[in-house]
């Protein structure tokens, strides 16, 4: 499964939320990092809601993946909180 974060540089929750994201073992994740800032469309929809996270999901009726907003998760989630709240969405690695 992967996440698209939305971010821009210089962005210490984003940095952080990427970080912690990385160090996640136990799910099977592909992250994808997209800077608003290269992009005026993502700006004007993230520019004051960053970090913003979604799951990218298959879509079989479609080439195109759905994005699904998944909920923000505090700045001051371990790595283990936030990889509780993922895997509600994405399954272990083990179990694929």
């Amino acid at each position: 499964m992967q996440l698209v974060l939305y971010s821009k540089p210089g962005c210490h929750l984003c940095e952080g939320l990427q970080e912690k994201l990385l160090q996640i073992q136990d799910i099977n994740l592909e992250l994808e990092i997209r800077d608003i800032t290269t992009r005026q469309d993502w700006f004007q929809a993230y520019q004051y809601e960053i970090p913003v996270l979604y799951a990218k999901i298959p879509n079989p009726s479609s080439p195109e993946s759905t994005l699904t907003p998944l909920p923000r998760p505090s700045p001051r989630a371990t790595v283990q909180q936030l990889q509780q709240t993922l895997q509600k969405y994405f399954p272990k690695k083990d179990s694929q």
